[in-house]
C-alpha cells in the first residue's frame, strides 16, 4: 500500500487572509447589484445608416416682381411669343416708372385744395386751412423720469426756483387724447408753431413729404354721458402732400407771418401762402434729375429776401427769392453731412453748422473766401466732439446748443459775437463748451434725431430751449444748462423727439414718430 499523505494544517495567518478575501468580495458584490439598481443602464448604441452621397442642387434665380399676372390664353397669346415678353417689358417698365414717379420733386405751384392728403383724419383739412386765414402780422426707460418734483422743491435760488415751477406747471393738452391727435400720416420729422399770440397753430412735417397743420384752440367737443354708444368725433386737422420726400425743416418769414417756408429732402424749398392756399417753390436745382436733400432753413431777420439752407451733402447755401429757383450761391464745407445749422438771430451773418464730422463750426457770411468750387465763407472757429453733432441751435442772446452722439449737450457762449469783425478768429480756448448735460441721444433707427430748439423771443427774458427725451417726455434747459422742466403725461406711447418752443409763449409740442402730437400750455 502506498504510503499515506499527511494532512497540510492550514495555519492561522492564511485562514484570517481568506477570511478577509472572502469579505472584501461580498461587499464588492453588494456594491455592484446597489448600483445596478439606482444607475440606468445606458441604451443601446443606434445602428448606423449607411451614408448617402449629398447631391448639389442648383441655386434658384430670383426675378425682379413683376405686375399682377393676367390670363395669356384669354388675351390670345401663346405662352412663348414675343407678344408676350414685350408685354410684360412694358409692364415691368411702367410699374418702374410709376415707383420713381412717386419720388420725384413736384415742380411748379400747387394749390392746396389739390394736395390733401387721404384718410378720415384728414377730410377736413379745407375747413382746417380756412382757420388759418387772416392771423396777419400777430435708449430708454419709458416713463421714468430724471428730473422730479424734488428737484423743483430742492431749488434754493428763488428766481429759478419760480421759473421751475412755472415751467413744470404746463399741463397736457385735454380736449383730445395724445392718439387721436395724428397730425400727419408718417413719422414726424420737423415742427413749427405759428407766430400769433392768438392761439396755438401747429404745423408737422413727416417722412413722406405731408404737412400737417393743427389748431389747438378749436372747441372740444359735446358728448352725452349717457350715451354709451356716442362716438368721440376727432379733431379738425388739415394735412397737404407739399413735398415728395421728407419734410426737414420749416420757418416762418420774420416780416410776414402769413408765409411759411419748407425744405424737404427732394431738393427743394417751397414757400406757402397761408392767405391765398398756394404753395410756391422758392428753390431746387437746375435738373429734376440732380438729387441736393436740404436738411435745415433759416431766414436773416435783417434780409428776409434771402434763405440760408444746408444738405446732407455736406454744402451750405444762399437763394435770393427775387432770382430764380435755381440762381442760389452753393459752397462746400465738408465731404459729410450737415445736420442741422442756425444763424445769430441778431447776427445774421453768423452760421453755426453741426455735421457728422463730429464738429460744430462758426462761419462769416460777411467774408467769402476762395475761387470757383473752393469758394466758401470764413470759418472763425470749430470744436470737435467725440462723436457725430446732430444740430446746432443759436440763441438771441449769443448761447450755441449742440445735442451730439456722444450723449452730451453742449452749450457754447458768445457773448461779444456782435462785436466780431468779418474774418475774426476765435481762440481755441472760446470755442470750449461752458457746460455739458448728459443726455441720451440714441434714438436708434425708428425715432426722429434729438435736436435742441430755443425760444426765440421770450416774453419773460429767460433764454430756454427744448429737446426731446428717450424716456417719453420734453426736457426743458436753461442757458446755463439747468433744467427747468420734464414735460409728460398720461397717453404719451411713444418718444415726442421733434420738440418745439413757441417763440414767445410758453406752448411746447412734440411729434413722435407715429405722427401723433404732444401739446403742452
Amino acid at each position: 500500500m502506498p504510503p499515506r499523505k499527511k494532512e497540510t494544517v492550514m495555519s492561522a495567518f492564511e485562514r484570517k487572509r481568506l477570511e478577509n478575501i472572502a469579505y472584501n468580495n461580498a461587499i464588492l458584490s453588494g456594491i455592484s447589484t446597489t448600483a445596478d439598481k439606482i444607475i440606468p443602464k445606458p441604451a443601446p448604441p443606434k445602428p448606423k445608416r449607411a451614408s448617402t452621397p449629398r447631391v448639389r442642387r442648383e441655386p434658384v434665380k430670383k426675378e425682379a416682381a413683376r405686375p399682377t399676372r393676367q390670363s395669356s390664353r384669354l388675351a390670345g397669346l401663346e405662352a412663348d411669343s414675343e407678344v408676350l415678353k414685350r408685354k410684360l417689358d412694358v409692364e415691368a417698365e411702367e410699374e418702374a416708372a410709376k415707383a420713381k414717379a412717386k419720388k420725384m420733386r413736384v415742380s411748379g405751384d400747387l394749390n392746396l385744395g389739390d394736395i390733401t392728403v387721404e384718410g378720415r383724419k384728414w377730410e377736413s383739412s379745407a375747413d382746417g386751412l380756412a382757420l388759418l386765414k387772416g392771423l396777419g402780422v400777430r435708449g430708454a426707460q419709458p416713463g421714468v423720469r430724471t428730473f422730479t418734483e424734488k428737484d423743483v422743491k430742492d431749488t434754493k435760488d428763488k428766481g429759478l426756483k419760480d421759473l421751475r415751477l412755472r415751467m413744470s406747471g404746463l399741463k397736457l393738452y385735454e380736449k383730445w387724447a395724445v392718439n387721436d391727435i395724428k397730425i400727419v400720416p408718417q413719422r414726424i420729422y420737423s415742427m413749427c408753431f405759428h407766430p400769433t399770440e392768438e392761439k396755438p397753430i401747429i404745423f408737422a412735417g413727416d417722412k413722406e413729404g405731408a404737412m400737417g397743420v393743427f389748431d389747438a384752440s378749436q372747441p372740444a367737443p359735446k358728448i352725452d354721458d349717457d350715451d354709451e354708444d356716442a362716438e368721440y368725433p376727432d379733431p379738425i386737422i388739415s394735412a397737404f402732400k407739399t413735398h415728395s420726400r421728407t419734410i426737414s425743416s420749416f420757418h416762418f418769414s420774420p416780416s410776414d407771418s402769413n408765409a411759411i417756408y419748407s425744405a424737404s429732402y427732394d431738393s427743394s424749398i417751397r414757400k406757402l401762402d397761408l392767405d391765398k392756399g398756394i404753395s410756391t417753390e422758392v428753390f431746387a436745382p437746375s435738373s429734376s434729375s440732380e438729387d441736393l436733400p436740404i436738411s435745415a432753413i433759416d431766414i436773416p431777420t435783417t434780409d428776409p429776401n434771402m434763405i440760408i439752407f444746408s444738405t446732407l451733402q455736406g454744402s451750405l447755401g444762399r437763394q435770393d427769392q427775387r432770382t430764380k429757383p435755381s440762381s442760389a450761391e452753393i459752397w462746400g464745407l465738408t465731404d459729410h453731412k450737415i445736420g442741422g445749422f442756425s444763424l445769430h438771430p441778431q447776427h445774421p451773418h453768423l452760421v453755426a453748422t453741426a455735421s457728422l464730422d463730429r464738429t460744430l463750426k462758426i462761419w462769416d457770411l460777411r467774408k467769402i473766401t476762395g475761387k470757383g468750387d473752393l469758394r466758401h465763407p470764413a470759418l472763425l472757429g470749430e470744436h470737435e466732439s467725440r462723436l457725430s453733432v446732430s444740430h446746432a441751435s443759436w440763441s438771441s442772446s449769443g448761447h450755441i446748443a449742440t445735442s451730439s452722439y456722444d450723449d452730451r449737450i453742449k452749450i457754447y457762449s458768445f457773448p461779444s459775437a456782435g462785436e466780431w469783425k468779418a474774418g475774426h478768429d476765435i481762440p481755441a480756448k472760446e470755442m470750449q463748451p461752458t457746460v455739458e448735460i448728459p443726455h441720451n441721444n440714441q434714438t436708434g433707427r425708428w425715432v426722429t434725431i434729438l435736436k435742441p430748439q430755443w425760444q426765440r423771443n421770450p416774453q419773460d427774458g429767460w433764454q430756454k430751449f427744448v429737446i426731446g427725451n428717450m424716456n417719453r417726455f420734453v426736457d426743458v434747459y436753461a442757458e446755463d444748462g439747468e433744467q427747468l422742466a420734464q414735460l409728460g403725461g398720461d397717453g404719451i406711447t411713444a418718444v415726442p423727439a421733434v420738440a418745439h418752443f413757441h417763440p414767445t409763449k410758453d406752448w411746447v409740442a412734440g411729434g413722435t414718430a407715429s405722427g401723433k402730437l404732444c401739446l403742452w400750455m
